[in-house]
């Protein structure tokens, strides 16, 4: 079983599902070489890309090229069905940080050919993630601050204001196309920044002044 652990009382709450947004920031877009989108990019990962933050990240034999993004993620209860956007923000469980680790070279690949992403993100231990905090009384607003340092060097850093689609919007587009279940998590997309990381990086993933990781990488 694959879980999250939700402050305060240390819940252990099962991840079923995990959904991700892609290109939600107009600059991490603008970097990647395409336009913001229109409407939400979404893919997935398995439950099992979910790992502990505090554990190392492991550098996978088969790619020579991962790069980190960091990511508020967020944790929801049973969401119904076509849920509107003003009532979204009531089924938010819980708030954490995390990492979509995507193998780039293995992506540009799937890119060229047209081919889904799918080995390029959703490889074991491709989701880290900290402890969640619940959800309530304005924990998050839209100057939140996303903050990815290596080796001391700030490399990522932008408020959640700068999304292009807000987490209510995300959900409920999200229950149009699925049923989102109590521990499922919604990976909300990343800044501008992204890049590689390498054997011996030190890493600090933050969700300013609410919860974070540190963690080292090693090459399997």
């Amino acid at each position: 079983m694959y879980s999250i652990s939700v402050d305060p009382g240390n819940q252990t709450i099962p991840v079923n599902t995990v959904y991700c947004l892609g290109r939600n920031y107009a600059g991490h877009a603008r970097e990647m070489g395409v336009e913001p989108p229109a409407e939400p990019v979404v893919f997935m990962k398995p439950a099992t890309a979910i790992r502990n933050g505090d554990s190392p990240i492991l550098l996978p034999s088969f790619s020579n090229d991962i790069h980190y993004e960091i990511e508020l993620v967020v944790s929801v209860n049973d969401v119904p069905g076509n849920v509107l956007t003003e009532d979204a923000s009531k089924y938010i469980m819980a708030y954490g940080v995390g990492l979509d680790l995507t193998a780039r070279d293995i992506q540009s690949t799937a890119k060229k050919k047209g081919l889904p992403w799918t080995l390029a993100k959703g490889f074991d231990g491709s989701a880290p993630v900290s402890r969640f905090i619940k959800a309530g009384n304005n924990l998050i607003t839209m100057n939140t601050m996303l903050r990815l340092t290596i080796n001391n060097h700030i490399k990522q850093q932008d408020i959640i204001g700068n999304m292009i689609f807000p987490i209510p919007a995300i959900i409920s587009h999200l229950s149009k196309y699925f049923t989102l279940r109590r521990g499922d998590l919604i990976f909300t997309g990343t800044p501008e920044g992204v890049g590689p990381l390498q054997h011996g990086d030190e890493v600090t993933v933050e969700l300013v002044d609410i919860v974070s990781f540190r963690t080292k990488v090693q090459k399997l």
